[in-house]
C-alpha cells in the first residue's frame, strides 16, 4: 500500500463517527500494528486516552488482549465494559441486582440491552477461563434469566461447563 493509500485506509470512517476522528485513526493504527503487541497496545493506549469514555475503544482493547491470550487484561476491560454500559442503561452497578425487566433483554433489535448481554457473557466466560468457576457459572446462570430465549447462546457455554470432564483420569486401566 502507498502512503496516500495507506493514509486513506487508516482515516477512514469505519465507526460511523461515533469516535473522535484521532481516537479512530489511533484503532486503526493498532489493528495495523496487531503482529507487534507493543506497537499495537501503544496506538489503543493512545486510544484509549483521546477517548476515554467510548466503549468501542474499550472494546478494541478488550479484543486485543482476548485474542493475544492475555486474559486477565481482558477481563478488567470486560469489567470496565460492563459498568460503563449497565451505566448507559440506568442499569444496577452490580450484575446481580439486574432484573429482566430493567432493560429491554427479551427484544434482540434493543442494541445496547443486547450489547449489554454479551458483555456480560464476555465476563463471565472470562471467569471460567480464568479458573473462577463459581463466579463464571454464576454470571452465565444470570443471563440465562434475563435472555431465556438464549439468543446470545450462553446455554452451549454451560453445557460445556456442565459435562462431566472427558479427559479425567481413570482409576481403573
Amino acid at each position: 500500500m502507498n502512503p496516500m493509500e495507506e493514509d486513506l485506509w487508516l482515516s477512514r470512517n469505519y465507526y460511523g463517527g461515533l469516535l473522535p476522528a484521532a481516537a479512530e485513526r489511533e484503532l486503526h493504527c493498532a489493528a495495523r500494528a496487531y503482529l507487534d503487541d507493543a506497537r499495537a497496545e501503544f496506538h489503543l493506549q493512545k486510544a484509549l486516552a483521546i477517548a476515554p469514555d467510548e466503549i468501542l475503544v474499550h472494546l478494541g482493547l478488550y479484543k486485543f488482549y482476548f485474542y493475544k491470550g492475555r486474559l486477565a487484561e481482558a477481563f478488567e476491560v470486560a469489567s470496565r465494559c460492563l459498568r460503563m454500559t449497565a451505566e448507559e442503561l440506568g442499569l444496577a452497578s452490580d450484575w446481580r441486582r439486574v432484573s429482566p425487566g430493567d432493560a429491554r433483554f427479551d427484544n434482540f433489535e434493543d442494541a445496547r440491552a443486547r450489547f449489554y448481554l454479551f458483555v456480560l457473557k464476555a465476563y463471565g466466560y472470562l471467569q471460567l477461563r480464568l479458573g473462577q468457576y463459581d463466579d463464571g457459572r454464576s454470571v452465565l446462570t444470570k443471563i440465562t434469566e434475563l435472555d431465556p430465549g438464549d439468543r446470545i447462546q450462553v446455554k452451549p457455554l454451560l453445557d460445556v461447563f456442565d459435562r462431566p470432564d472427558d479427559y479425567a483420569d481413570d482409576d481403573d486401566e
